[in-house]
């Protein structure tokens, strides 16, 4: 009987360390994004992570106390892989919308867009109702923010829907859409790649900016918090202008020329 006490005395010790085992405050932050969207996220020369994004990652671990790793996917496992607790946040310039907030918690927003054209040369498109019209073609990148808006806004055989917004560009630059829609910064990017085939249509057409904000699992209160906190610190103390001082550089003067929304003028 002693030997039998013993011996659970000696498995209760073991079992309850195991037990107890698990994500604490200075485990490893797995953080999910897009590595296709310059400067925001993107890899460098060594297809190491970079970008806007990947510093304000590696500036949320060093805040929380906790290693960083990036896991870079497709656009449309993000939210899969944050509700699976495959990753623990994702900052990947993803807007706040009230159906992804069905199944994930959002931050306060770091940063704001808004959607724009890149129109081809010979498209008869001035405005974006222009869509509407017969035979008019809209490229879009599946599950983004302009992919949603076509939908609500325009007729479905309009729109032409794609996997990477490469393949919406190249759509236009060769005439085979009349336009693709995206946040303005990459219609501005991908005019100066296409300057003979394309043209863009800046003027608003949304009631509002888009808001974009770190993406948490909703069982995750306490990391929701602890984001929350990090973001008005880190924006205080002007992190987000410093990296866009880093990797946007002239972009910011160009926004204020067309007079549109720079992405961290949250007020």
């Amino acid at each position: 009987m002693r030997k039998i006490l013993i011996i659970c005395l000696v498995l209760a010790i073991l079992i309850i360390p195991l037990s107890s085992c698990g994500k604490n405050d200075d485990s490893e932050l797995v953080v999910g994004m897009e590595l296709k969207y310059p400067p925001f996220e993107t890899t460098d020369a060594n297809n190491i992570p970079d970008g806007i994004s990947v510093k304000m990652a590696y500036a949320l671990g060093e805040y929380l106390g906790r290693p960083v790793r990036i896991e870079g996917m497709d656009w449309n496992g993000l939210i899969p892989s944050l509700t699976t607790n495959k990753i623990d946040l994702i900052i990947s310039s993803m807007t706040i919308r009230p159906d992804r907030q069905e199944v994930v918690n959002f931050s306060d927003p770091y940063a704001k867009a808004q959607l724009s054209l890149l129109v081809y040369k010979d498209s008869p498109i001035m405005e974006f109702n222009d869509l509407k019209g017969e035979d008019r073609k809209l490229a879009v990148k599946k599950g983004s923010t302009g992919h949603t808006y076509a939908i609500d806004n325009l007729p479905e055989k309009n729109i032409v829907v794609f996997n990477e917004a490469s393949e919406c560009v190249l759509e236009v630059a060769q005439g085979k859409a009349d336009a693709f829609i995206y946040d303005a910064l990459t219609i501005y990017n991908n005019n100066e790649l296409h300057p003979d085939t394309t043209r863009t249509l800046f003027e608003p057409f949304q009631e509002d900016y888009e808001y974009w904000g770190v993406a948490i699992n909703k069982e995750d209160t306490k990391l929701l918090e602890d984001v929350n906190k990090f973001i008005k610190k880190h924006q205080d103390e002007g992190g987000m202008n410093k990296l866009a001082d880093e990797y946007l550089g002239d972009i910011k003067n160009v926004f204020d020329e067309l007079d549109l929304p720079f992405f961290f003028d949250i007020d």
